[in-house]
């Protein structure tokens, strides 16, 4: 399966919608989208992966180095995996929460909560 990547912006956000797995090969995709938000000033970036059938371990290294990118640039990265994704979780959710690097992130359950700088995140 490929993967995925189409942009939108709400309000101040842009949202990356990314769609397929999430690993070695497919990583540098979204590495790529997130590094040229931030190089057109969008540093308030929304990563949707509630459509993600996979991930492993490339994929959650991109989400820890674009969290990092966003923090240099003192933006925001917010992740929105399925409702109800810190309890029986999507896999994003409990690959992340098995490496334990669940809590780096903030979660939200869907794309209005994540755009929505009132809503608190899902707990880890």
């Amino acid at each position: 399966m490929t993967l995925k990547v189409a942009e939108t912006e709400q309000g101040g956000w842009t949202v990356l919608h990314i769609r397929g797995e999430l690993d070695l090969v497919t990583s540098p995709t979204v590495r790529q989208s997130v590094h040229d938000a931030v190089a057109v000033g969008r540093h308030d970036v929304v990563l949707d992966l509630s459509e993600v059938l996979f991930c492993d371990s490339s994929g959650v290294g991109v989400l820890i180095a674009s969290r990092r990118l966003m923090r240099s640039c003192g933006g925001r990265l917010r992740l929105i995996l399925p409702a109800r994704g810190a309890e029986d979780g999507s896999h994003v959710n409990r690959v992340l929460a098995a490496l334990g690097v669940r809590r780096l992130f903030e979660v939200y359950p869907d794309w209005d909560s994540a755009v929505d700088d009132g809503a608190e995140p899902i707990s880890a």
